[in-house]
């Protein structure tokens, strides 16, 4: 899931078939495509949810950089047709029973405003983000986007969460990671890191498990 198109190497470059057959040879890939989850990214916050307790049936949910909607197709099933998720990613995203779908910039004041007016005023219970920036590959530039994207979710949870809600983020490891936790516990009265199995052994993230906002 991404607030912008995930970066890539174009088809014709060398490495893009070795890159392909090792995301098809992926089991957690494997096991979406047999249990009809749109990502492998389902299994992350399927563990974190099992963990943690996140999700269940009459809570609103808000989902960041949304696309292609596995977040928001593991939620909708739990909550079984009691509750809400509203999706929001700057990409198109198929449909799915029981999400509330808007197609805007996250970044942008657009953006926030048109989330704003779904969520009509009324709080939710849990913001959602697995929101990531095209990666470059270079530390220096990629840290601070993902810092970026992380703080604008942090920020956005303490407005729109119930006093008991929770922020579940993913976050980078390196350069602003300090930070950015420090902002999460100023913000939230319980902050927890959860780094899944479903999350690649090289990647870099952890995801932030934030509980009872501070206000």
């Amino acid at each position: 899931m991404s607030a912008a198109v995930a970066a890539g190497k174009s088809p014709g470059r060398p490495g893009r078939s070795a890159w392909m057959q090792r995301h098809l040879d992926d089991p957690f890939v494997r096991q979406a495509r047999a249990e009809g989850w749109r990502s492998r990214a389902v299994f992350k916050l399927q563990e974190i949810d099992r963990k943690d307790k996140l999700i269940r049936p009459g809570l609103r949910i808000v989902d960041l950089g949304a696309a292609p909607g596995g977040w928001s197709q593991y939620a909708a099933r739990k909550l079984g047709g009691r509750g809400e998720v509203i999706a929001l990613d700057r990409l198109p995203m198929p449909p799915l029973p029981g999400v509330a779908f808007i197609r805007a910039d996250f970044t942008e004041q657009s953006g926030l405003d048109a989330l704003d007016t779904m969520l009509g005023g009324r709080p939710c219970d849990l913001v959602m983000s697995d929101m990531a920036p095209n990666m470059s590959g270079v530390k220096a530039a990629d840290n601070p986007r993902a810092a970026y994207l992380a703080e604008l979710a942090l920020a956005l949870a303490v407005r729109v969460l119930t006093a008991d809600g929770a922020l579940l983020a993913k976050v980078l490891q390196g350069e602003g990671f300090d930070a950015l936790i420090a902002g999460a516990r100023a913000s939230f009265c319980r902050v927890a890191m959860r780094k899944p199995r479903a999350s690649r052994p090289k990647s870099r993230e952890i995801y932030l498990v934030c509980r009872g906002v501070k206000r």
